[in-house]
């Protein structure tokens, strides 16, 4: 089966009902986690997007208080899971100030959690990847709140 365009899934959607749109929801809704929280973010967390981003650092927090000590390998095991959670809670907001405190975040909970970050270069490299990451958004967002970010991210750096 070949999927349709999202111009033509755009014009059929236009037509249905409401009762038919909301059984495509649900049915979609019901078949992979994924398409369950894009809902939940559209539908009760868009409104109040500074309530969502306590959320994720919240889910953050709670993610890094069960980070193994010690084995490197299930430590890096551990913080590509928690990237892996960010990547897609982050996907699911179009606002760049959100991605740009959560990756700020995500960093500063690192650097706090003394991980050895030049003991392995895949930990070295995931850090500066992440900066990397919070330098291109920052680049885009206005000059003021670029100052804002500022202070922030030279606090991050190695």
């Amino acid at each position: 089966m070949k999927a349709a365009a999202l111009n033509e899934i755009r014009k059929h959607l236009a037509t249905l009902d409401a009762g038919t749109l909301e059984r495509a929801c649900l049915k979609l809704a019901r078949y992979k986690k994924e398409n369950k929280e894009l809902l939940t973010y559209i539908l009760f967390e868009s409104q109040d997007e500074q309530a969502y981003v306590s959320a994720i650092r919240e889910d953050i927090d709670d993610l890094f208080a069960s980070l193994p000590t010690g084995n490197v390998y299930y430590i890096k095991k551990s913080i590509r899971k928690i990237l892996r959670f960010i990547n897609r809670q982050v996907r699911y907001s179009d606002i760049a100030g959100t991605e740009l405190d959560v990756r700020i975040y995500f960093c500063f909970k690192i650097k706090s959690a003394g991980i050895a970050l030049q003991q392995g270069t895949v930990l070295f490299n995931l850090y500066q990847q992440q900066l990397k990451k919070i330098r291109q958004i920052q680049s885009k967002l206005p000059e003021d709140l670029q100052f804002d970010y500022d202070r922030e991210i030279r606090d991050l750096s190695i």
